[in-house]
Formats: C-alpha cells, sequence, structure tokens
C-alpha cells in the first residue's frame, strides 16, 4: 500500500480460540492495525487476541453483522480488510490486495473464493449454498458477482459513508457488495485459495440461508 493510508485488520469472532492463533501470527508488516471484535465468546479468545497484540472490541449483541458495525466503529484506518478468525481466509494475500487495490485505483475488492483452489475446504451443502445464494443475488441485481458469501473485503473506509448497510446478521456479507455497487464504488473481485478451517463451523446452514435469501429479496424492493 502507497503513501500515508493505514491499513486495519477487522476479525469478528465467536469461539475462535483454536484459529485465531494461526490467523494473528501470519499478519503482515503492511497491516497498522488489528481489532478483533469479540462476539460473545465463551472461550479465550479474547484473551488470546489481546496476548497477540490485537485491540478488542466487545460487542454483546450477538450476529455477524453487529459484529463488523462495531469493528467499523473501533477501527481507524483509511483501508479496512476483513476476514474470519477461522484460518480459511488468506491472511498472507492481504498485501497483495492492497497492491491492487492501489495500483487499479479500486475502492472495494471482495476476495474470490470460487473456483475452489481446494474444493474439499468446502462442504457439499456450502457450496451449494453459496452458488444458489450467489445465482438469487445477479438475478435480483444483474451483478456478475462470483462469491456473494465471502467474507474477505479490502476497501477504503471512505466508501462507508456512501453504503446503507443494515443487516445485523450472515446476510451483510451479500449486502456490503450490492451497497458497493449500487453506490458507484469501483469494485472487483479477486480470487483467492479457500483454506480448512480451524474449529467448529458456527452457522446454522438452512436457517441462514433462508435468511438471506429473504434478505435479498427485502435488499431488491429498498430503495
Amino acid at each position: 500500500m502507497h503513501g500515508n493510508a493505514r491499513v486495519s485488520l477487522i476479525i469478528p469472532c465467536y469461539d475462535e480460540a483454536e484459529g485465531l492463533p494461526h490467523v494473528l501470527k501470519k499478519v503482515p508488516a503492511v497491516v497498522d492495525e488489528v481489532v478483533v471484535v469479540d462476539n460473545n465468546s465463551e472461550d479465550e479468545t479474547a484473551a488470546i487476541a489481546q496476548r497477540m497484540g490485537a485491540t478488542v472490541a466487545h460487542q454483546p449483541l450477538k450476529g455477524y453483522g453487529h459484529a463488523y458495525f462495531k469493528g467499523f466503529e473501533t477501527a481507524t484506518g483509511d483501508v479496512f480488510v476483513t476476514l474470519d478468525g477461522d484460518g480459511t481466509y488468506p491472511v498472507e494475500d492481504i498485501a497483495r490486495l492492497l497492491d491492487i487495490l492501489d495500483a487499479e485505483g479500486l475502492d472495494f475488492i471482495s476476495a474470490c473464493r470460487f473456483p475452489l483452489s481446494e474444493p474439499r475446504n468446502m462442504d457439499p451443502v456450502s457450496k451449494f449454498g453459496n452458488h444458489i445464494l450467489t445465482l438469487v443475488t445477479a438475478m435480483l441485481f444483474g451483478y456478475g458477482i462470483k462469491d456473494s458469501q465471502s467474507g474477505m473485503w479490502v476497501f477504503r473506509k471512505s466508501g462507508l459513508a456512501l453504503m446503507r448497510l443494515e443487516s445485523t446478521g450472515m446476510a451483510l456479507s451479500e449486502e456490503i457488495k450490492i451497497e458497493a455497487i449500487r453506490r458507484g464504488l469501483k469494485f472487483k473481485e479477486v480470487h483467492i485459495p479457500y483454506h480448512e478451517r480451524f474449529g467448529q463451523k458456527k452457522i446454522k446452514k438452512f436457517q441462514d440461508g433462508i435468511r438471506n435469501l429473504w434478505f435479498l429479496l427485502r435488499l431488491r424492493m429498498r430503495k
């Protein structure tokens, strides 16, 4: 990243004590600040984050969106990078993505997991759910997004002021991409590898999938 732009890495976490150390130890020097949002964890997530030098923001309101809103409010950088604390997203690719954001004059990069570099790292139900949600996003909005559910983003903080973000749950993943495009931000998807996760999955696949579909319909009707 060129210039004086400060980079904040935001990691929402709920019981990620197993994966978080593997994530934090890989954070590149280009990142100026790491904010771990502890979303009511019952394990040592917050203690591990603090011990490894991250800023810990506590968000008692459960939900992926709630966690990110707290992270956006807490982070002080000019550019935000997001990913999960389970080790699935490539921390080692942060510098590459920041270079692309800078070199191409982009406002928002969404890291695209598909086609999967290692298919076994995503279970069949998750693959199917991602495919359906991404297809519905394209049908409703006409945007050719390949991975509407990706949780790794690199974007300029200034773009948040232009977005109208409402989802307090998993649907924030699709909403933030749709809003970035809808509000005229320079948007691009960039392929990344997707790793095997540490620890147990927390999402309720069927319930979250239905909620995301319903949210997409509501978002399509929103002005």
